[in-house]
């Protein structure tokens, strides 16, 4: 059925206005004031928020950790994106080293096909470079994966500078996007044996073994290398002051970089690192958590307008018999934290009812941005005629606490828990259709692929 919705306020990443949306099927078909009803069902938004749906840029669902696998798959993961107002994530599909990237990306598809409850994309992390990888490219472009991943940490998966060059030119060829992972590997295993040798083995020498100089030292190779490849490069999870500081100097010499942050990194400081017990475990994520100077340095940053996108790393592991798997030695701590669920609620209740940001800077970080960056706007991230109805509608008066009792994440803990929050998604539309309401996912795996063209952001064009 086709649905009008009334008496809202639309939120865009430009402005904020009084209007009604006309829904034809999966599309946004009017727009103005005072619509009238012509048989359609009515949705009465009075009082209400309309944002464009959320995009959740960074997750990790099904993810092989080695002898197990991470709590959420994308059953579950994208239900709980979805009741939180995340009508689209984009994951990462992983080319193990002997892989093709056609592999991959089929590899990916099985998982999510069939069981997403929001729609999904694929982010394609290359491990494994060489003339037939570099060849895929052109048929990635086509299946609609045009964002990479690259890391400069973990040895099975980390790629050193020379080859980060030949993708960076190679990526730019096709109007692709490219997402590092900047920690020095190297540095951080001699930290980890450094700590160890020293019998250090608890959580609250995790953060020891990953300090902000290995961000700041990584970022600053990354954008060395895009300024030689003449290439634009997105930092994923930026985590530091330091780092961002070197973005900052790159972005005055003309270089372009685009930033990710996560709520984690907004949120909450190192001294989790310092609970009792194993408790702190929790917390145990990569990059690890900062300091207040780095969470302000952040916030500042979005407000200024120079942080671009806002996803979660969500990468979530059972407390118990997954992180307790390190116990006796940090280092074999399952690394990553929940998040999908609850992104959009606390970056609306710290940032927007805080004044540190506005309605309008925070739909462009979780909307807005990443569909332009990942190429998909204005179909998503924008609401305009012609603009899918992924839409959320938003109650601002809304009063709740984080519990990872009431939580659908699978995890058995939320590093948010008593969290208290302001506002939340009170209807989410994917296609057209109520798919979450109040909390609850009322249709379930109606979730799609969504095909990605060159990103919108760079100013490349693509022959």
């Amino acid at each position: 059925m086709d649905l009008l919705i009334k008496g809202g306020t639309i939120v865009t990443a430009e402005k904020s206005t009084g209007m009604d949306i006309r829904i034809e099927g999966d599309k946004i078909t009017e727009l103005g004031c005072n619509l009238p009803v012509k048989g359609e069902k009515v949705i009465d938004a009075t009082g209400k928020l309309i944002f464009p749906g959320f995009i959740d840029t960074h997750t990790h669902f099904d993810l092989d950790a080695g002898d197990f696998f991470t709590a959420d798959d994308f059953e579950s993961g994208t239900k709980a994106a979805l009741v939180g107002g995340t009508t689209m994530v984009l994951d990462f599909a992983t080319q193990n080293r002997g892989e093709t990237l056609k592999e991959a990306l089929l590899n990916w598809h099985k998982k999510a096909e069939g069981n997403s409850s929001c729609h999904y994309g694929f982010h394609m992390s290359i491990s494994d470079w060489n003339e037939i990888t570099k060849r895929e490219l052109k048929e990635m472009t086509a299946a609609g994966v045009t964002s990479y991943k690259l890391y400069m940490a973990y040895d099975n998966l980390k790629v050193h500078a020379g080859i980060m060059y030949e993708i960076l030119k190679a990526v730019k060829e096709e109007g692709g996007i490219i997402g590092v992972h900047c920690e020095n590997g190297d540095l951080v295993n001699t930290l980890i044996r450094e700590q160890k040798a020293l019998g250090h083995l608890s959580p609250k020498w995790h953060p020891i073994s990953r300090p902000a100089e290995v961000e700041a030292e990584a970022v600053n190779q990354l954008l060395t290398v895009a300024k030689l490849a003449e290439a634009p490069v997105n930092i994923v999870h930026l985590s530091t002051k330091k780092g961002y500081q070197v973005v900052e100097a790159a972005r005055a010499t003309g270089q372009q970089v685009f930033v990710e942050t996560c709520p984690q990194y907004l949120l909450m400081e190192d001294s989790r690192y310092e609970l009792d017990g194993f408790e702190s475990a929790k917390y145990v994520l990569s990059p690890p958590l900062r300091k207040k100077e780095d969470i302000e340095c952040l916030w500042k940053a979005w407000k200024d307008d120079k942080i671009d996108t806002i996803g979660t790393d969500h990468c979530s592991f059972h407390y118990k018999g997954q992180k307790d798997r390190g116990i006796h030695d940090f280092s074999k701590i399952p690394n990553g934290i929940p998040g999908v669920e609850h992104r959009p609620a606390l970056l609306y209740t710290y940032g927007v009812t805080e004044q540190k940001i506005t309605a309008e800077q925070f739909c462009a970080a979780l909307s807005t941005n990443p569909a332009k960056l990942f190429g998909m706007y204005p179909q998503k991230g924008a609401i305009e005629v012609g603009s899918d109805a992924d839409l959320v509608i938003w109650d601002p008066e809304y009063r709740g606490i984080i519990t990872a009792g009431e939580q659908l994440q699978k995890a058995d803990y939320t590093p948010y828990e008593g969290f208290a929050v302001t506002g939340r998604a009170d209807k989410v539309l994917l296609q057209g259709k109520v798919a979450a309401d109040q909390g609850k996912v009322t249709i379930e795996k109606a979730g799609r692929y969504v095909h990605r063209g060159p990103c919108q952001k760079t100013g490349l064009k693509v022959e």
